[in-house]
């Protein structure tokens, strides 16, 4: 090889330079990564986690991300980091699974949501910003929001919006794009954000797109990620060791009571439904978190000035304790009362 770069040396440097995630130095301190230790990044995305614990300490982490796209970019530089990193594709709801046969782990790192590479690629759909097709599939399989956008009937589309993006005129924009469709399908990015604006139309100059709580009701609905969250939460705390740290960061109010909810349930003595005032109650459960952060950790004004996607993210973590995990549970976590089969008509 000559004194250039390889092409993995310029892969990862591409990686490094496109994406940033945010409270990076707040994952890494709250998951206090040590040699010879085992993390998950169950959202691998653009692997700025993953870099940053192996960077932190002689570490391995295995990268896990539903979208087939993010591990053919990382497969290019992986070698990188030899026998240290490796990749994996499924989701995180079903990390046991795509797991299997992994010993207890010492930290898992989850952030919800879309990723940047997502939304900068206007061939995904997943922003009103960039047109291009109206899909949103993190997976790249199974029904698009354009399926959604096209067979859903009024009701069903406004609950969505009302629920998902808690979006305040779901029922009139749920109209406008059932009127829309009359006229043919709608297939773009594009047009259902015109659509949108032009049914609820900016109050003021510099106010937020109409159009944003419903491309994130969408998404959500789309790729079930509030369920996927919920049910990742449950795996996490089977998998993780004693000692195991888990670490979330969410970017909206949705996300955030799920996992708050998640973690007052589990480090509180008896878990879901048992009285606080009863502490010590016979059966129970004992607390299988110890909470790491008191309350959500918000990004300081130096990462807000570099990176505003941050002013909307929390963080929350919590350690393992050695008690039994609970039952998996759905109720109480704050989920909205919709269920989409992978039906939208």
């Amino acid at each position: 090889m000559t004194g250039g770069a390889s092409a993995a040396e310029t892969a990862l440097a591409a990686a490094t330079a496109d994406h940033l995630p945010v409270l990076i130095e707040e994952v890494v301190d709250a998951l206090s990564p040590a040699p010879g230790e085992v993390f998950l990044d169950g959202t691998f995305g653009a692997g700025g986690y993953t870099r940053a614990l192996l960077d932190a300490a002689d570490c391995t982490v295995i990268g896990l991300d539903r979208d087939p796209d993010a591990l053919a970019e990382a497969r290019v530089w992986a070698p990188l980091f030899r026998d240290r990193l490796r990749l994996v594709q499924g989701t995180f709801g079903a990390m046991e699974s795509a797991l299997e046969g992994q010993q207890a782990l010492d930290g898992i790192v989850l952030d919800i949501g879309v990723s940047s590479m997502q939304l900068d690629r206007a061939r995904r759909g997943f922003s009103f910003l960039r047109d291009g097709p109206l899909d949103m599939r993190m997976a790249q399989d199974g029904p698009t929001a354009a399926d959604l956008v096209n067979d859903a009937d009024e009701g069903a589309l406004a609950d969505i919006f009302f629920q998902y993006g808690e979006e305040k005129r779901s029922r009139a924009l749920a109209r406008a794009v059932i009127a829309a469709r009359q006229s043919g399908a709608i297939t773009t990015t594009g047009q259902l954000a015109a659509i949108i604006e032009e049914a609820a139309p900016r109050k003021r100059p510099g106010d937020m797109h109409p159009a944003t709580r419903v491309f994130q009701s969408l998404r959500i609905a789309v790729n079930d990620e509030l369920g996927e969250l919920a049910r990742g939460l449950a795996s996490a705390e089977r998998l993780l060791a004693e000692g195991g740290r888990l670490v979330v960061v969410t970017f909206h109010s949705l996300e955030d009571r799920v996992v708050k909810r998640f973690f007052q349930r589990r480090a509180q003595h008896g878990g879901a439904g048992v009285s606080r005032h009863v502490p010590n109650a016979p059966d129970a459960a004992a607390p299988s978190f110890e909470m790491i952060t008191r309350k959500a950790v918000t990004a300081g004004e130096a990462e807000l000035s570099r990176h505003p996607r941050a002013r909307s993210a929390r963080l929350r973590a919590g350690r393992r304790t050695a008690a039994p995990a609970h039952p998996p549970e759905m109720t109480g976590l704050g989920l909205p009362g919709l269920t989409l089969s992978g039906s939208f008509s």
